[in-house]
């Protein structure tokens, strides 16, 4: 991650004697952004000597964060990092919400970690890591163990990135010498992270998570302490696999609905109150009108919400660890396939809010073998 526009110039001298205010947040995309505000913006009104940092991949990305947020707290105090190392290096506290898998890898072995065994001990062993990403559980386990063990001299290399054929059963021991870090993956999509109400599913010891605690509730509502590292993503990836089923379901049974002459918002109200009540239904509904009161994601052509290409990688996610434990998940494999179709005939809906799945079947596409 080295953005190549101009970006504020970070004095690490004078930032080591503040680093214990200091904040890093590391992916500034739909999710991270609205995070990154509500948690920067409640800090600040907290502590007015609080200091922020940006980072992201994409330069202008991280440049708007820093126009929009300096333009409504003008006396805060924000710089943008170059790269996720000097991030790392500015702040004690170090937040990163990023794509997937290979972006976490990439992001701790070539910044976040070369970066904190370059300061005195003491500073990176007070470092605090909360990964947000949506990720695998067996990854998440290895930055987790790696981040621990940072200061242990045999620890001074990244081990390689899991294979697919490793199983997320074993839980590394840390070490009480080193960084703290917790992995804390979302559940209330754009939405939620804009209202700032959110829900955290935490993996880690119980030192690492009475940290986070403050922090979290900061960007949400509920921070739910799930088990030790790699247990907040296990949560994670169950609840996606039964949302991504719910709403490719909830789109064929509005899609059957109005075949069958009924009025998108009637359906809605009757399913939202009855069994067949869900969020897919009530909250991220496909149809346009199905929710008057609301504003979902298809009220806006899509825009805005948890694009479908993620929602293809969480269910794959959920497929892979569930062959990895020998769990059956027949409806999680065809939903995915499904998403899979939707990514590869009409890419242009990759990057939508994945209840536009609704889009695919109402064109017809579902009438063709899956």
């Amino acid at each position: 991650m080295r953005p190549t526009v101009r970006c504020l110039q970070l004095n690490l001298e004078r930032l080591a004697s503040q680093r214990h205010k200091s904040t890093s947040f590391i992916g500034l995309g739909r999710m991270g952004y609205e995070m990154a505000f509500n948690l920067f913006s409640k800090q600040h009104a907290l502590a007015s000597d609080s200091h922020f940092v940006v980072c992201d991949a994409v330069p202008s990305s991280a440049a708007r964060f820093r126009d929009a947020f300096m333009e409504q707290f003008p006396g805060a105090r924000l710089e943008v990092a170059r790269d996720s190392g000097e991030a790392a290096l500015a702040s004690q506290t170090i937040i990163t919400m990023l794509p997937a898998s290979p972006q976490v890898l990439d992001v701790y072995h070539t910044g976040i970690l070369p970066a904190l065994r370059t300061l005195p001990r003491e500073a990176a062993a007070s470092t605090f890591c909360i990964d947000s990403t949506t990720l695998d559980v067996a990854v998440a386990r290895q930055i987790s163990s790696e981040v621990h063990n940072l200061l242990s001299s045999s620890n001074s290399s990244p081990t390689s990135a899991p294979t697919s054929t490793s199983t997320p059963t074993t839980t590394p021991t840390p070490t009480p010498s080193g960084p703290l870090m917790v992995d804390a993956p979302v559940s209330g999509g754009v939405t939620g992270a804009k209202a700032g109400t959110l829900s955290f599913l935490v993996g880690g010891e119980a030192d690492a998570f009475a940290r986070a605690k403050p922090i979290l509730e900061l960007m949400g509502k509920r921070v739910i302490h799930c088990g030790p590292a790699g247990a907040g993503l296990a949560a994670k990836i169950c609840n996606n696999l039964v949302l991504g089923v719910q709403q490719i379901v909830t789109a064929e049974a509005m899609l059957l609905g109005q075949k069958l002459g009924l009025d998108p918002a009637v359906l809605a109200a009757v399913i939202g109150s009855s069994t067949g009540s869900c969020w897919s239904v009530n909250v991220n509904n496909p149809v346009p009108g199905a929710l008057p009161d609301k504003a979902p994601p298809c009220e806006r052509k899509y825009e805005g919400g948890f694009a479908t290409a993620l929602m293809l990688k969480d269910m794959g996610l959920a497929t892979t660890v569930a062959q990895q434990t020998s769990t059956p998940t027949p409806l999680g494999e065809a939903a995915s396939a499904i998403y899979a179709k939707v990514v590869a005939e009409k890419p242009e809906l990759a990057g939508k809010d994945f209840s536009a799945v609704y889009e695919w079947l109402r064109e017809g596409e579902a009438g063709k073998k899956v």
